[in-house]
């Protein structure tokens, strides 16, 4: 047995046990997995994981091709068009996210070929920040009412990236506004959107966006330890 491998595995499902025990009730993890091996990918999945998330369909395809369907599968980030082919929508479980009405009806388009309605999040630019994609908080209403007409997507709900590193409490205003349409959007009881997850926080900023709301946190390097291999 190769040492460094089993000291990998025993660690990773070491970050998997003591991460699970401290998220409380309705909390789902997604292990993002970005620039992981399928064999780290895996490991988490053995010890414990239940959703991965992909931010490339290279490397999710990849891990897919090793872990299959004992896990689900999220993209995580922004969608883009290059990516809304047949076995791409058929492998994922769910898209964080969606922000355009463009890349929207392509998946719609998509999963009527497939005979699939694909759950989404809607991408939230919380902070209105120029060099990040989403959607400005003023215009999440309006895209989620075009979105809603489409048959064969279901909005769950909306998902947002505060800074990835610094101090936690910088995040804080970027999912309290999330926060905040998400349940005006819940509010409004809108037809084919159902509003039933949050995703919000990732290693550095969890535990903030746990006490704003999150229901889902994307979590990479308190599951797989620093990134050791580059892109």
């Amino acid at each position: 047995m190769d040492y460094n491998h089993d000291v990998a595995s025993e660690l990773t499902k070491q970050n998997v046990a003591k991460l699970l025990a401290e998220l409380p009730d309705g909390v789902e993890v997604v292990a993002a997995a970005k620039t992981r091996t399928p064999e780290e990918v895996l490991k988490a999945v053995q010890a414990g994981i239940k959703i991965i998330g992909e931010n490339y369909v290279k490397e999710a395809k990849e891990a897919y091709g090793q872990v299959g369907r004992r896990a689900k599968w999220h993209f995580i980030g922004t969608f883009q068009k290059h990516n809304v082919r047949k076995k791409v929508l058929e492998m994922f479980d769910m898209i964080e996210g969606v922000n355009s009405l463009e890349i929207a009806r392509e998946i719609d388009k998509k999963c009527v070929q497939i005979g699939k309605i694909m759950p989404i999040l809607i991408e939230v630019n919380s902070g209105r920040e120029p060099q990040k994609s989403g959607v400005f908080p003023e215009d999440v209403e309006q895209l989620i009412r075009e979105i809603s007409r489409l048959r064969n997507i279901k909005i769950m709900g909306l998902m947002t990236m505060g800074p990835r590193f610094g101090n936690p409490e910088d995040s804080r205003p970027y999912f309290v506004e999330t926060r905040r349409i998400f349940e005006k959007i819940k509010g409004l009881e809108l037809a084919n959107v159902e509003m039933k997850y949050l995703s919000m926080g990732m290693t550095n900023s969890y535990k903030v966006a746990m006490e704003e709301g999150a229901n889902i946190i994307r979590i990479g390097t308190k599951i797989f330890g620093e990134r050791v291999r580059s892109l």
